[in-house]
């Protein structure tokens, strides 16, 4: 079991390492903020990585996440060593393809840390958007 530092998660849905969970709720229910609030948690209690995949996000939440970390202390300015996130991102505006591709890119990223034995969490935010990318490229 994952533990995440917050309590109500911890208590009524614990994660399993090695796991899935999905994350459902409507706009601006909080869904971002328990994402960086797991991000922050885990790099700081277990000295673990995340990788957050955003597909089709706005440059302003990509920027703002990028620097609430670097706030919180989880990043480095320029993502330098000491960093233990990975923020990979691909905007609205961009093309069907690589948007679709943001998604595996993260992934890669992960397999990575996995590879160097490390404990890695892995975020995509949104996976309709993923899904939409994926069949806009495939008709």
């Amino acid at each position: 079991i994952l533990v995440t530092g917050i309590k109500v998660v911890d208590l009524l849905a614990p994660y399993a390492k090695g796991g899935k969970i999905g994350l459902f709720g409507g706009a601006g229910v909080g869904k971002t903020v328990l994402i960086m609030e797991l991000i922050n948690n885990v790099a700081k209690a277990h000295g673990g990585y995340s990788v957050f995949a955003g597909v089709g996000e706005r440059t302003r939440e990509g920027n703002d996440l990028y620097h609430e970390m670097i706030e919180s202390g989880v990043n480095k300015h320029g993502g330098g060593e000491g960093s233990k996130a990975a923020l990979v991102y691909g905007q609205m505006n961009e093309p069907p393809g690589a948007r679709a591709r943001v998604a595996l890119t993260g992934l890669t990223v992960a397999e990575q840390f996995r590879d160097e034995g490390q404990d890695v969490l892995f975020f995509v935010d949104n996976i309709f958007r993923f899904t939409q990318a994926g069949s806009e490229v495939s008709a």
